[in-house]
């Protein structure tokens, strides 16, 4: 993992005591309880072909208004997988998932069209997000038609106060896509997220498709938009350094599992799964200031089709133990803040 921001490009993120009232209950945005996805592959013409692949494996997971949560692991973690499911854009094979307290795992397509409105999605790369024969105007005014946000008018004024939002000027809404920038095409993106008024914005892999200056605009962008509009935000990166700056809270995921979440700074600076030691240890750090000792993992992160029993770490943990290898041990709170799927938690 390597790291793409300076530190100093943007200001510190809130802190979660700040998001609520002193001594307030934590109520969920959203709630995913033993949320699991599975995808069938190698499947031929020959019935019971085919291998069940875990993408995302038996998740709980709580999301709090007002919060940005990071979503970190490797390549093949099952990050984006849980994103789409997060958003219904994938059917759910097991579990739970509530929004606002109303229960959405099996809800269809009218019973889906307020959520939707509701949570959006952001994606990685905003060049196959958009139609390359349609206008910036003709695809921002439609969700608003869609939606039946705006009419008349009102369109105009609304597609207006989007561009600004996003930093683009009103003149470029007469354009195609490919008249634009990559951070430009990913700021329509963000436009087009903003125009139905949403809730929580579920963002994948926003900033990893851009140069490093123009990570450092769309990570500020994102940070001002939350103040401004009180979004929440699962934000979905494999860069550490980003994560770090725009997060409140992080939960790191490890083959299709969460392995630890907590709140970002305190788990930045005290990681407690064998996992999350790793990843930190690999972010660079300028003068060797406050640099870990490098952890380096041995072999691959196993196929989820075919995951180790026990702890899923097992085969790559220096601190693996028998119990380990045998017993898959549960996602637990260790602090009012932290909670972590490890026998040998570092305290």
């Amino acid at each position: 993992m390597t790291s793409s921001i300076p530190s100093n490009h943007v200001p510190g993120p809130l802190k979660p005591d700040a998001l609520q009232a002193p001594g307030a209950p934590r109520i969920p945005l959203m709630s995913a309880r033993s949320l699991v996805k599975t995808f069938t592959v190698g499947r031929t013409w020959k019935p019971g072909s085919g291998r069940t692949l875990h993408a995302v494996d038996g998740i709980s997971l709580d999301v709090f208004p007002a919060e940005t949560l990071g979503l970190v692991g490797e390549s093949g973690s099952g990050k984006s997988t849980l994103g789409r499911c997060l958003t219904r854009l994938y059917d759910i094979d097991g579990g739970t998932l509530s929004f606002e307290g109303a229960d959405i795992t099996a809800a269809q397509t009218r019973a889906l069209k307020p959520v939707r409105r509701k949570v959006q999605m952001i994606f990685q790369d905003p060049s196959a997000s958009l139609n390359p024969r349609r206008r910036v105007r003709d695809v921002l005014a439609e969700v608003l038609k869609v939606h039946r946000i705006r009419e008349g008018a009102g369109i105009e004024e609304r597609l207006g106060e989007l561009m600004d939002l996003v930093g683009l000027r009103r003149e470029y809404l007469d354009r195609y896509p490919h008249e634009f920038s990559g951070g430009q095409r990913q700021r329509i993106g963000i436009a087009r997220a903003l125009a139905v008024e949403p809730t929580l914005i579920v963002a994948d892999e926003p900033v990893s498709a851009l140069d490093v200056s123009v990570q450092a605009q769309i990570v500020n962008l994102f940070s001002d938009l939350r103040e401004k509009l009180d979004l929440t935000y699962v934000f979905i990166a494999h860069d550490l350094a980003v994560v770090r700056q725009v997060s409140t809270r992080v939960a790191v995921m490890y083959l299709g599992s969460i392995v630890e979440t907590g709140e970002t700074d305190a788990l930045y600076a005290r990681p407690s799964h064998p996992y999350t030691q790793a990843l930190l240890s690999a972010i660079p750090q300028p003068h060797n200031r406050g640099r870990r000792e490098r952890i380096l993992l041995s072999g691959e992160i196993p196929s989820p089709l075919n995951p180790p029993s026990g702890c899923k770490f097992s085969t790559r943990c220096p601190q693996a133990q028998e119990i380990c290898r045998q017993v898959r041990p549960a996602l637990a709170p260790i602090s009012t803040e932290r909670q972590v799927a490890c026998h040998f938690p570092l305290a």
